[in-house]
């Protein structure tokens, strides 16, 4: 299935330096705004040991690892709900991804300008906040302009989104993203048609200087401080130092690199694994002598609908399912000796994948 992250800040907080170590496309990582004119768009394969321990174990011919988009989106500044800067562009496409990488410059460094004349976290995540609370709010507001009528007329539909829409205005107008009000199952459904840009799951990156990427430092402390109420994640990374593990071709190299600076991974490794979690997603497995292959799908899909991420036709004519667990198939070595140990599972179209299944799907046209 394909999602997609969107890399946010404000200019000259190290997006691209970012985007550039996470998928080695160059895109100008220039010192002035809007170096990164049009977004940049990265295919990032996703760091999984489980395809390691199934390729020593089936030796296919092939091992295909699941993938993320990561999008460079251009730079923010203030007045983008009003089409400042390249606002407008920058919104259309913040719209069309599933969840936020907001970068947050951590640091302080003479020589790259900082668009605001000083390092201020809180400030620049409040100034990003505030356009894309702004954004919301215009979109809420055309809504409810069209069903207060009918909410009116009597219409009960209409009256319970007048309801939901009444009380997200209220919470973006008081400055509050809408990802942190509470909602029923009925506002989820009305909500998915605004594609609310302040609803989007959202992960801070701190971008520190090196000598911070373990404990990080005052300005990193502010933001994960800031951001406590709003159910997220703040990461710590240097980008131009994770540029420099983006260049090793040996993982021997690599991983002695790390030691270095004290890191068992890279912060773009965290940062994937991250991205998965607030998105909620998980991942199984195909297996056989042609590929091992890794698929992701939502938490909570049932067989067939994650049998559809292979083929529609896979979806349709679904019958059932066979099952292995990895520490089964890692203690008996093959398909065929888990099956003789009873650790082969037949299950049906009520099947709740879990993560890490190993899946062999029986389907009929």
């Amino acid at each position: 299935m394909g999602l997609k992250c969107g890399i946010i800040g404000l200019p000259n907080v190290g997006k691209s330096t970012l985007f550039n170590a996470l998928s080695n496309a160059k895109a100008e990582a220039a010192n002035f705004p809007f170096c990164t004119i049009e977004p940049n768009v990265g295919v990032i394969t996703v760091p999984d040991e489980r395809l390691n321990i199934l390729n020593e174990l089936v030796n296919p011919e092939k091992v295909i690892p699941t993938a993320m988009e990561f999008v460079d989106i251009a730079g923010l500044v203030k007045g983008a709900s009003k089409g400042e800067g390249l606002g407008n562009q920058f919104l259309a496409n913040i719209r069309e991804v599933d969840a936020i990488i907001h970068v947050v410059r951590c640091f302080d460094n003479d020589n790259i300008v900082h668009v605001e004349g000083v390092v201020n976290p809180i400030s620049d995540k409040e100034v990003i906040d505030t356009e894309l609370q702004l954004k919301d709010l215009d979109s809420v507001e055309k809504r409810f302009v069209r069903i207060e009528k009918l909410a009116k007329s009597g219409d009960q539909m209409a009256r319970k989104e007048y309801e939901i829409l009444s009380a997200f205005k209220k919470h973006l107008e008081s400055g509050q993203n809408a990802r942190s009000l509470d909602r029923d199952d009925d506002a989820f459904t009305f909500l998915d048609s605004l594609n609310l840009l302040t609803d989007k799951p959202v992960i801070y990156v701190a971008n520190v200087e090196e000598k911070y990427v373990i404990n990080g430092n005052h300005w990193s402390q502010q933001l994960v401080e800031f951001v406590d109420k709003e159910n997220t994640e703040v990461i710590l990374i240097c980008a131009s130092l994770e540029a420099q593990i983006a260049e090793f071709e040996d993982e021997v190299d690599k991983n002695l690199f790390l030691a270095e600076y004290g890191l068992t991974e890279s912060g773009l490794n965290r940062l994937i694994k991250t991205s998965y979690q607030i998105l909620r997603l998980i991942t199984y497995f195909t297996a056989g002598a042609k590929e091992v292959r890794a698929w992701t799908i939502k938490e909570g899909w049932k067989a067939p609908q994650a049998a559809g991420v292979i083929h529609s036709d896979f979806e349709k004519g679904f019958i059932k399912v066979e099952v292995i667990k990895l520490l089964d198939y890692e203690q008996y070595h093959t398909e065929q000796g888990c099956k003789e140990a009873g650790k082969l599972a037949i299950e049906g179209k009520e099947y709740i994948v879990k993560d890490g299944d190993i899946m062999h799907f029986r389907f009929n046209l």
